[in-house]
């Protein structure tokens, strides 16, 4: 962190700062992607303009923005590169467990960091085990400090962050997360993300060897699913916002290279622009965004009616809710980087534009948890009324 950031003060404010920081990247982006940059000064620049502090409470200083208006930031910024989207995701996700687990010292003491322009990253994942929630990193307790070992992957950012979260179980098998400074001694960041998209998000390993740390870094981090919370609509959300600007930006260049693109020799019109089945497809695309867009707002809706007074109902309905928008926003940011191609013709395929970052991205990040599972609870819910798992994967 360098210079404290500025502070975003309403809705408005932050989806301006979103665009006009869109808007400054756009250019670059096929070179972050293409040189697996990791661009530090525009992770810095999306700080310094205040978007990572738009979730903090109002009672904290903070814009404490609706989950619709985080929804649209982080599509916003998706459409530039689904990198630099995914990069704070997972710091507004933090931001939620804190205020979700952490006690009013505790508010006071990380609010104020993000506020001032600290970045969160995480250390939740691990890639062994026989299935996505089992954990070998351990943390013990010794007097008022806890000890943590373990090995960590697709640590997202975590070579941006000044804090890295690291999820363990104790002795009870209960877990917590801890809050360590990025250079405390016995944490290791390693550049290992070798992925074939979301290049610059940095994914890699995060190993922490005897980390010694105070235990009022330490968060209960098992209570938000033992009762009703948000913590697990919320992090879908921020997931699927990130494939919709994916989708988004995909469009956008889709509409660019047919503008380009010559029409086909059976269509007998002048112009690619003219080709009817061009515009059948180009009309079907912008339906589906627009219906992804739609269920995505109805999703942040939801989230934003349970936050006040989460019961099961309530937070049932939202995760639903998001599953409904995370199956189409999946869809469409798969669907249409693919179609950018047939309709754009070999010349959208050479180099130097680097158009094929959008599909890669979006089946990269599209593997974050298996959409096919959420049509099954969606499913269920609404013929049998059975309540979805509490868990971040729904």
């Amino acid at each position: 962190m360098s210079s404290p950031a500025h502070i975003i003060r309403s809705d408005a404010e932050a989806l301006e700062a979103a665009a006009q920081f869109r808007d400054a990247v756009l250019e670059r982006a096929p070179q972050i992607d293409a040189e697996r940059e990791i661009p530090r000064d525009i992770v810095e620049d999306f700080s310094q303009r205040g978007l990572w502090a738009i979730t903090i409470p109002a009672a904290h200083g903070g814009a404490d923005v609706s989950t619709e208006t985080l929804a649209e930031v982080i599509a916003i910024v998706a459409e530039a590169d689904g990198s630099l989207a995914q990069i704070p995701q997972n710091h507004f996700c933090l931001v939620e467990d804190i205020r979700l687990s952490g006690t009013p010292e505790q508010h006071e003491f990380f609010f104020g960091l993000v506020l001032a322009g600290s970045r969160f990253a995480n250390a939740f994942s691990e890639s062994g085990g026989k299935n996505v929630g089992e954990l070998a990193t351990r943390l013990r307790r010794d007097g008022d400090e806890v000890v943590v070992t373990g090995r960590k992957f697709y640590s997202t950012g975590s070579i941006y962050a000044d804090w890295i979260p690291v999820l363990a179980v104790d002795e009870s098998g209960l877990e917590l997360l801890v809050f360590a400074e990025k250079d405390a001694p016995g944490l290791t960041v390693v550049n290992d993300w070798s992925s074939f998209g979301q290049r610059a998000t940095a994914s890699g390993t995060v190993v922490a060897d005897e980390l010694r740390l105070p235990a009022s870094r330490v968060f209960p981090m098992y209570r938000e699913y033992e009762n009703p919370t948000i913590a697990g609509p919320f992090a879908q959300i921020t997931t699927a916002a990130i494939d919709l600007g994916i989708a988004r930006g995909a469009f956008r260049e889709t509409l660019e290279a047919t503008r380009q693109s010559r029409p086909w020799i059976d269509a007998k019109v002048d112009s690619a622009t003219e080709d009817p089945l061009t515009l059948a497809t180009i009309g079907r695309l912008d339906i589906d965004i627009r219906a992804a867009e739609a269920l995505l707002r109805e999703s942040a809706r939801a989230i934003d009616t349970a936050k006040p007074a989460p019961d099961e109902r309530n937070v049932a309905a939202a995760s639903i809710a998001v599953a409904r928008a995370k199956v189409l926003t999946t869809e469409v940011s798969l669907e249409v980087p693919s179609r950018l191609f047939e309709l754009g013709g070999t010349r959208s395929t050479l180099g130097g534009r680097g158009l094929d970052r959008f599909w890669r991205n979006a089946r990269v990040h599209t593997l974050h948890d298996p959409v096919r599972w959420k049509p099954h609870a969606i499913g269920d819910y609404v013929l049998n009324g059975t309540l979805p798992a509490r868990h971040s994967w729904l």
